[in-house]
């Protein structure tokens, strides 16, 4: 077999949990094999028996489902993975990106901070809200009208290059999580040692109050530090259930504490609002802010959380069956 028959059988195992992988793979080039086979003995010359034999299993991915008993239905199967590739695709780029210029655009035109954080995930849900509806929509007519697209055919040249599957895949997360915890425990050290903030007499104004540093704010670095090890961990073994539950217990570690102390009003330094201008009395100073910084932090431990579960889910799994070759 050539590379093209490797490129299918990656493509095919990489939407399965890991544990059967290595019960998919055989199967797989054990098909294409006995596919090729027949085709030489047919007469047909050996690259273009293999292409020939590629396109008749049709796409990996949905060779792949059929192997593991995932349905892939939006309204029908047809046109599923069309429709999941597409509006990935468009959601990772358009969404990122509206988000940060609504939060740029509230932060120039109102210099609130709060307010800023609160517009932009607004904008985050609407623009997810909206793909979703009409990329939905425009396939659900395709389907509905039996309209040619892109589900009705596949051939091999749509293979994607086969990756290094080595642990050196997971080595981006592992970077961009380090960082990310390294900055926030840079952000707490910073606000309290170096603030940018200055009252009218020209002190120093941290912004999280002095007081935290009798306890929670060594308690926040102790969790960043303990982030940090977890983020080590499933880099080196790979996500699981017991880790899933772990980041669950972190997470809660972090969000409780955190909003109970805002609703409370002992997180904020109590000479900061006054010396950043905020109109103490105002309601959008406990409203908005409030409101969109304990959104905020809800969302992402949410996010991180259920990450955490979906990825323990895909390392787990069933035993892999054959399917039948019938109706693909």
């Amino acid at each position: 077999m050539t590379t093209l028959t490797d490129r299918y059988v990656w493509a095919a195992v990489r939407t399965v949990p890991e544990p059967q992988r290595s019960a998919l793979e055989p199967e797989i080039r054990e098909l294409i094999e006995e596919s090729v086979r027949a085709r030489i003995d047919a007469g047909d010359p050996v690259p273009a028996a293999e292409s020939r034999a590629l396109t008749e299993l049709g796409d990996p991915e949905r060779l792949a489902a059929a192997y593991v008993d995932r349905p892939l239905t939006l309204i029908g199967p047809r046109y599923y993975l069309d429709w999941w590739r597409l509006l990935r695709t468009v959601a990772l780029i358009v969404v990122p990106i509206s988000t940060a210029a609504a939060l740029v655009a509230q932060l120039l035109v109102t210099n609130d901070l709060g307010g800023a954080i609160a517009g932009a995930i607004s904008t985050a849900l609407g623009v997810t809200v909206h793909l979703a509806f009409w990329i939905t929509l425009v396939f659900v007519i395709i389907e509905r009208t039996g309209t040619p697209g892109p589900g009705a055919a596949w051939s091999p040249d749509a293979l994607p290059n086969v990756p290094d599957l080595s642990r050196r895949s997971r080595l981006p997360d592992l970077i961009a999580s380090l960082v990310l915890l390294v900055l926030l425990a840079g952000v707490l050290l910073w606000q309290q040692f170096v603030p940018g903030v200055r009252d009218a007499a020209g002190g120093a104004v941290p912004v999280l109050d002095p007081e935290l540093w009798s306890f929670w704010i060594p308690w926040f670095l102790a969790l960043l530090a303990a982030e940090i090890v977890f983020a080590v961990v499933v880099y080196l073994s790979g996500w699981s259930w017991s880790l899933a539950v772990v980041n669950l217990g972190l997470n809660l570690a972090f969000a409780v504490p955190a909003v109970v102390l805002w609703i409370d009003g002992r997180l904020l330094n109590p000479g900061f609002p006054a010396a950043v201008g905020w109109d103490q009395g105002a309601p959008e100073v406990g409203g908005v802010i409030g409101a969109g910084i304990v959104a905020t932090v809800l969302v992402i431990v949410t996010w991180d959380v259920v990450d955490g579960f979906l990825n323990a889910r895909r390392a787990s799994g069933a035993p892999v069956r054959r399917p039948a070759l019938h109706n693909r």
